[in-house]
């Protein structure tokens, strides 16, 4: 008689599932169907086999199909943690420390690993992915089938163990009204903001790391009139939005042979080859700020997200980055510049009960002095929420061109 206890019984499924895959010639990250009816069928043979007392029963069947489908084809231990829709994030620091962050709060998970698991999951993602990570490129970013970003830094750069970050994809908002019902904005400046895009104001969306920064951006997105053409250029696609006539790139790491990489300042000077009416540039954070400055300044409208603490910050930092781009490139053109291209900046934040909301949207009348880009505060944050300030937006007149009553929607505001 043949008796397994419960973790061996598992051990003994998932090897004649995996058999079963490899002499059917599946693959079980594209062919997904295929591999459940191979578990269910399986886990059914096990069952049965129990009825005469040779192997261990299964208590609940539907559980361990699950679990073979995570081992074989999903993520393994991770997978429901993936599955789980309060998990926004989930790295690993060491095989026996993983963290996760639920309503943006981070905890340590009671899950233990072991240094094979995290190096077969982090092949398997990548897999899917179509990128690598080796000695010569021991960082990746990377986007994971269901629309998560995956980033890891290999063992060497990171001590002792490869770092692993997941940014699961949470779609909770798509449009502006989202955002309002979560409590991240309110119904005027929404309205306001919906207006800004649809009079073709240059919008940047700061805030710090987990803000909400894309959740935002892929609101304003929303609101771009259907008859518009959008580029848009990232680092990973993570964009999501519904529009008929969008284009959306990526970049692309170096081949083995360091050749055949595409850097986000490339794919900003393609989108303006392609007949855009709107570009979107996912997240500006080197010298590419410059390309999109320019192209902002030519009167191609357009949105982007920064990194910064505060509006304020955005601006300096959008007159920083362009500096990368070479010695010939001064503050004395890039202020003003910056200045001329930028309409509208929307500062986001995190407070202490871990809810992303908007602090603060700023107009840019475009005016600078001493290296100082003035600015006009239209909502602010306060003990008692966003509140209409006293500055005007930019540009009146491509509002009135789009027949908004601008100054009647923020008196509504007030």
């Amino acid at each position: 008689m043949t008796v397994f206890s419960g973790a061996a019984v598992i051990e003994d499924l998932d090897a004649q599932v995996r058999a079963a895959v490899r002499r059917d010639g599946v693959d079980p990250q594209t062919d997904l169907a295929h591999v459940r009816r191979i578990a269910e069928a399986v886990v059914r043979a096990h069952d049965e086999r129990s009825l005469t007392g040779v192997v261990t029963p299964i208590d609940d069947p539907r559980s361990t199909v699950s679990e073979l489908l995570a081992r074989v084809a999903g993520f393994g231990p991770l997978q429901h943690l993936l599955d789980d829709p309060d998990v926004e994030e989930i790295w690993i620091n060491e095989p026996s420390r993983v963290f996760v962050a639920r309503n943006g709060r981070h905890e340590l998970t009671n899950l233990i690993l072991t240094s094979e698991q995290v190096h077969e999951l982090v092949e398997r993602m990548l897999k899917s992915s179509g990128r690598r990570i080796d000695v010569s490129q021991p960082f990746v970013d990377a986007m994971l089938p269901d629309g998560h970003r995956l980033h890891v830094v290999l063992e060497g750069i990171s001590r002792s163990f490869s770092a692993v970050n997941i940014r699961k994809f949470v779609l909770r908002a798509a449009q502006l009204n989202d955002l309002v019902q979560l409590g991240s904005l309110t119904a005027p400046a929404a309205r306001f903001l919906d207006a800004c895009v649809r009079a073709g104001l240059n919008i940047v969306v700061a805030g710090g790391t987990q803000a909400g920064k894309t959740t935002m951006l892929n609101c304003l997105a929303a609101s771009i009139p259907g008859t518009e053409r959008i580029i848009s250029a990232e680092e990973v696609f993570e964009l999501r939005f519904s529009h008929a006539d969008w284009v959306p790139m990526q970049t692309r790491q170096h081949g083995l042979e360091g050749t055949g990489g595409i850097t986000l300042r490339d794919l900003v000077r393609e989108a303006l080859r392609m007949r855009p009416t709107r570009m979107i540039v996912g997240e500006v954070r080197s010298a590419e700020c410059l390309d999109m400055l320019l192209a902002l300044n030519s009167g191609l409208p357009g949105m982007a997200t920064i990194h910064a603490n505060s509006a304020r910050e955005a601006l300096v930092k959008l007159c920083t980055l362009p500096l990368l781009a070479g010695e010939n490139i001064s503050s004395r053109f890039v202020v003003p510049t910056v200045a001329s291209a930028t309409d509208i900046v929307i500062h986001l934040g995190v407070d202490a009960h871990g809810v992303r909301r908007v602090n603060e949207i700023v107009g840019v009348p475009g005016r600078a002095e001493n290296d100082v880009i003035e600015t006009e505060q239209i909502f602010h944050r306060t003990a008692a929420g966003l509140r209409r300030g006293s500055g005007m937006p930019p540009r009146i007149e491509e509002f009135e061109r789009a027949g908004i009553d601008v100054y009647a929607l923020l008196r509504t505001g007030e």
